[in-house]
């Protein structure tokens, strides 16, 4: 092995084991040590509920369990709202389920990957910027995120809004309209377009699409449908 890539293999071994000794000092910090756990801690920016809103989330839990189908009154409240599906919002929930969301983890993970995605919707600063322009929660941060759940399902339900209104209203490939909001989702309105134009994912977005379809079914019993 040359040592330039002893290098690279030292470097991103490094990597790893800092990232695991975050996870696990993260979960130790935030594990409550008495018989009893303490207190729910209040999000860091009181909500002030929208017209016509759910009821406010409930704190996220302190360790990183975490469970979509808890929060499918909040999905079914913001699929009316925004008149997308309550499937895809919860199916692309589960999808976003793949790592821990403690908010103490996701701020400490952040500190290491600044460009990290917030909340359970697994949603970006940049996203998140421009999806609030004009709705009930543009006052809102994206810091807020990890604390409040419901905020993280609203904006999750206005982007998947947007993308279906960047839609043609018909396209050449074979995917169902869930399936290209979807990979919007996980990619950017620009590839959508381009694979409704015929564009082949990457295998990246086919690993996405084939996670959402294997939560399908669980998604729609968590909000009631089939």
């Amino acid at each position: 092995m040359s040592d330039s890539g002893a290098r690279r293999r030292w470097r991103w071994l490094s990597v790893l084991v800092f990232a695991v000794a975050l996870y696990v000092i993260v979960r130790a910090a935030d594990t409550p040590q008495g018989d009893k756990p303490p207190p729910a801690k209040a999000s860091a920016s009181p909500r002030t509920p929208s017209p016509g809103s759910a009821a406010p989330s409930p704190s996220p839990p302190a360790d990183s369990s975490y469970d979509p189908a808890d929060y499918s009154s909040q999905v079914l409240t913001r699929a009316r709202q925004t008149g997308v599906s309550a499937q895809l919002l919860m199916a692309i929930l589960c999808n976003e389920a793949y790592k821990p969301h403690s908010p103490a983890f996701e701020r400490a993970w952040q500190k290491f990957k600044p460009d990290a995605a917030f909340g359970i919707a697994d949603m970006h600063r940049a996203t998140f910027d421009e999806v609030k322009q004009g709705r009930d929660f543009a006052g809102r941060s994206w810091e807020e995120l990890p604390d409040d759940r419901d905020l993280a399902v609203e904006a999750e339900a206005w982007y998947l809004h947007d993308l279906a209104a960047r839609l043609p209203a018909h396209w050449s490939a074979s995917y169902p309209k869930s399936d290209l909001l979807a990979l919007g989702y996980n990619t950017g309105a620009g590839d959508m377009l381009a694979f409704a134009g015929g564009a082949t994912p990457g295998s990246q977005a086919r690993s996405y699409l084939e996670r959402l379809h294997a939560n399908w079914d669980k998604a729609g019993r968590a909000v009631g449908v089939g």
